[in-house]
């Protein structure tokens, strides 16, 4: 009797200690998720979003209305040429310095270094570009300058990655909404009935944009989480996690471009298009239009942000975006009055600008590997460039012919199947964070 209690206290103690080793087993495998649990403090993502504004002010002003002026001044007639060469050689300066210095800060381990270094480079060539004389020294200039400037937001755009949890992306994105408004405002401000002289406006941006970069390098400080740079399921064998992580980045990075194409085409031919529907409409009106559209994206995105944190569904609502902006092209391509038009463009630009920044904090969520972050959002980026090469030949082939209407049929084909790319992404993608759900 007694040697069989004791068999049966063996067995009860080694099935303890078996159920104990599962239990840590557990534990250690979701130590991702658990430390993703941790919310970023509000003051750090404030903070983070304010900069990010002031990477689009460090940009938008300059590049669609200082440097036009200038080439006007220095080139003459030969503006439009100027100009074409610059935004193409400029181009490819940022999307290899993006990569670039993506990959130097993942190597290096440090954002802030970087983001500190490309904001003075950045705004010391943006001050030289007033002292360009010829064309040739003011396209070096901005080749430079893109240079420069990528210095700053590879590792900025990086470092979101770093410190902001799966349960907070959504907000983020929201929070990133804010950019372009803000961006297209400095230029208005800059340029607001010739307050300021044409050779000081380049040092009012280089201004606004330390004054808006300096506040999170100086005094931000974020919540450390170590499970946002452990490579994701590092415990497991499996490599069919990686193929399913790795198919995820894939079909965001497709749709992003998809629906940056049909951004493109709209934001350079837009007031073409309004004054082919009515021969009266003014430059005023696309410009008021165009900055009620942003305003209103903000609320948006902040909206369906929050919501596709609750509700953990980040890809939800970048599936709606997809699916109205394509609706939107499809009201604008059979518009035949001005308030049709209307209509349709402001459906199509609050669907895009909510895609558009939602998509640039989940796609955080995607990237394989935690330790070549700032190298893989380098590579998103090119979404950024590269429909600008693509764009003027759809235009070119398409608008002469058969009208804009043709134009944004196609467009909207694009949009659609950048929603159905993202309508069937995986419901979970083991990132060792939380999973994708559509």
């Amino acid at each position: 009797m007694v040697t069989r209690l004791c068999r049966i206290n063996r067995l009860l103690l080694k099935a303890a200690l078996l159920s104990e080793a599962a239990l840590h087993h557990r534990l250690h495998m979701v130590a991702p998720k658990s430390a993703d649990s941790r919310r970023q403090s509000a003051t750090f993502m404030y903070l983070y979003a304010l900069a990010v504004s002031g990477g689009a002010v460090a940009y938008m002003p300059f590049l669609t209305i200082l440097l036009p002026l200038r080439a006007t001044d220095i080139s003459g007639n030969g503006a439009l040429g100027m100009l074409a060469i610059a935004a193409f050689l400029g181009a490819i300066a940022a999307s290899v310095a993006n990569i670039g210095f993506g990959w130097a800060s993942d190597k290096t381990g440090k954002r802030r270094p970087w983001i500190c270094a490309g904001l003075a480079v950045s705004t010391a060539l943006l001050l030289a570009t007033a002292y360009a004389k010829s064309p040739a020294a003011m396209i070096a200039i901005i080749m430079l300058w893109q240079i420069g400037l990528n210095m700053m937001l590879a590792p900025l755009s990086a470092w979101a990655g770093d410190t902001i949890p799966d349960s907070q992306k959504g907000f983020l994105g929201g929070l990133l909404a804010l950019a372009p408004g803000i961006g297209a405002l400095s230029g208005a401000f800059v340029t607001m009935n010739d307050a300021f002289p044409s050779e000081q406006r380049e040092i009012i941006i280089a201004v606004l944009v330390i004054a808006m970069v300096s506040p999170v390098l100086i005094f931000g400080r974020p919540i450390s989480m170590p499970g946002l740079n452990t490579a994701p399921m590092e415990q497991s064998t499996d490599g069919e996690q990686s193929a399913v992580t790795r198919n995820a980045a894939v079909k965001m990075w497709i749709a992003r471009l998809l629906i940056q194409i049909a951004e493109a085409s709209l934001f350079a031919f837009l007031l073409l298009w309004f004054r082919s529907v009515d021969p009266d409409f003014g430059e005023n009106n696309a410009a008021n239009i165009f900055a009620l559209v942003l305003g209103m994206a903000v609320f948006l995105a902040l909206a369906a942000g929050r919501w596709s944190d609750r509700a953990n569904r980040p890809i939800l609502p970048l599936i709606c975006g997809a699916a109205a902006a394509s609706a939107g092209l499809i009201i604008m391509s059979v518009s035949s009055s001005l308030p049709v038009a209307i209509a349709g463009y402001v459906v199509f630009g609050l669907a895009s600008s909510l895609f558009l920044a939602l998509h640039s904090s989940q796609t955080l969520r995607v990237l394989p590997r935690p330790q070549t972050r700032g190298r893989d959002l380098g590579i998103f980026n090119l979404t950024n460039t590269v429909p600008s090469l693509i764009m003027p030949w759809l235009t070119l082939a398409l608008v002469p012919a058969y009208g804009f209407g043709s134009l944004f049929l196609l467009l909207a084909v694009l949009a659609l199947i950048a929603c159905l790319l993202l309508a069937t992404m995986p419901r979970q993608h083991g990132s060792g964070q939380a999973g994708l759900r559509a």
